[in-house]
């Protein structure tokens, strides 16, 4: 069976380490795992996705010009992707990308923080990019010979979760990481920092990789029924 080669990036505050366990996970699945770091700490996004694409154009280099990769991203890694995927280049090469925990619609915490601790997003200048006004800026792209999917989490045991009025996973709401044009959604009982460690997570990974979506079941009776944005969302 041919490999399926995934690039994991992780999230704000953290580096390739973060991602180890789902890297083994998706091993045993028969991918073949490039993690990378990124400056997501101290510097905007814009600076990390400029190095981010740097390694996928070498990646490509180093594989068959009929390969194609996984892109695949926890919370702020998933940003990156998105943001890579604004230029047209090498999207060809690209076969799936899923966004984990990812705050596609903005941060709330950044939010509370750019107006309450401001001096917060200017020493932790990924914080100021996961703001509302600024994630809005990277557009979603439509482009139907990538499919994107998006996991969710709803756990919010973290403290900061408490700070949030929706449901969440203790960084990111719900309503957050789901968006439009979704090839497809899926919501797990998990918290932020332990959703992508989940053998689960990564199994579900490899099935959208494989066929486009997370599962081919609806187990609502696992979360309760689901609302994104005034609908019933499976």
């Amino acid at each position: 069976m041919k490999e399926k080669i995934s690039i994991l990036i992780h999230g704000y505050n953290k580096n390739k380490n973060d991602m180890s366990t789902l890297s083994e996970n998706l091993k045993k699945l028969n991918h073949k795992c490039i993690s990378v770091n990124l400056p997501l700490t101290y510097k905007e996004i814009d600076h990390a996705a400029f190095i981010f694409e740097e390694i996928v154009e070498e990646t490509l280099k180093e594989i068959g010009q009929d390969e194609k990769v996984n892109l695949i991203g926890h919370s702020t890694g998933g940003l990156i992707i998105r943001n890579y995927l604004l230029k047209p280049k090498n999207r060809d090469r690209i076969n799936s990308c899923i966004l984990i925990a990812t705050p596609n619609n903005g941060s709330e915490l950044a939010d509370m923080a750019s107006n309450y601790f401001n001096v917060l997003t200017y020493i932790f200048k990924t914080l100021k990019s996961l703001k509302t006004e600024n994630v809005r800026r990277i557009n979603f792209i439509n482009d139907e010979r990538i499919r994107i999917g998006a996991i969710a989490g709803k756990n919010n045991k973290l403290l900061l979760g408490k700070l949030l009025k929706e449901e969440n996973d203790g960084r990111v709401t719900i309503n957050s990481v789901y968006y439009e044009g979704l090839e497809d959604f899926v919501i797990l009982p998990h918290q932020h920092k332990e959703i992508h460690y989940k053998w689960e997570t990564a199994k579900l990974i490899d099935n959208f990789v494989e066929t486009g979506k997370f599962t081919s079941e609806c187990k609502l009776s696992d979360y309760g029924k689901i609302f994104i944005k005034g609908r019933e969302y499976c």
